[in-house]
């Protein structure tokens, strides 16, 4: 009998029918039902369950959390009163590290720490702020954010339960900064650390179109690739060495 003959095709078709039907009447059996169900189960509900919606930590939990997480992933975490220690703090390690350049984000809440480190150390400070600019230019502040010791951006949000730092960029606010420099600090001042990811998600969408970000960076802990044997590389694709500083 041929390949393309009906018959042939018809009774493969069957024995098809027939092995599939054994399939799911053994998942039936093993969930502990007389036979498969021949509709879709009806959910009572549809996203986070209404207990995870009420999670809401104390700050001094969610700060713990959210320092024990990041450590996990392999990031440094560090407690600071105000931003005066903040530029201590970077200043020191700039001192240690030997750092020649050192890119920031031109963020308001930045500013006085900019200011600060220009008069402090000799690190050559790029600042960027690529809203305005022509493509020479901007491919110029993506090759200083490429040749960076250190990048630092004050961050949108920290999410405990995740350990991760939230990012949104736009013209003024590349994510170079935070993805090019060999080290990168994420400055977050206390009131914007969060319990759950759903909380810094969901008003996103109540953005209209021309309020939203070019993009919304999740980074939880330093840059890691894995290839197919896997042999973990830190720092291939991102910086290898992360601090979190909570400013309080």
């Amino acid at each position: 009998m041929a390949k393309s003959d009906p018959a042939f095709l018809q009774n493969l078709h069957q024995e098809a029918l027939k092995d599939q039907e054994a399939f799911f009447a053994n998942i039936a059996a093993r969930l502990g039902r007389s036979k498969p169900m021949q509709s879709a189960p009806t959910h009572s509900m549809k996203g986070a369950p209404a207990f995870w919606e009420q999670v809401d930590l104390p700050l001094e939990q969610r700060t713990q959390l959210f320092m024990s997480n990041w450590q996990k992933a392999g990031g440094h975490t560090q407690r600071l009163q105000g931003m005066t220690e903040a530029q201590a703090f970077i200043a020191d390690f700039i001192g240690k590290t030997q750092a020649k350049h050192l890119i920031i984000q031109d963020q308001a809440e930045l500013a006085e720490l900019r200011a600060g480190l220009a008069a402090e150390t000799e690190t050559d400070i790029t600042v960027w702020n690529a809203g305005g600019i022509d493509a020479a230019s901007k491919d110029e502040l993506v090759a200083k954010a490429a040749g960076a010791d250190i990048g630092i951006v004050a961050v949108e949000h920290a999410v405990a339960y995740t350990g991760s730092l939230v990012v949104t960029s736009d013209a003024t606010r590349g994510r170079s900064v935070s993805l090019l420099p060999t080290t990168f600090i994420a400055i977050i001042p206390v009131d914007r650390l969060r319990t759950k990811l759903g909380e810094v998600l969901r008003p996103f969408d109540g953005l209209a179109r021309k309020d939203r970000p070019a993009g919304i960076h999740f980074i939880s802990g330093p840059s890691r690739s894995a290839d197919i044997e896997n042999d973990l590389t830190i720092g291939v694709h991102g910086p290898g060495i992360v601090y979190a500083l909570i400013i309080e």
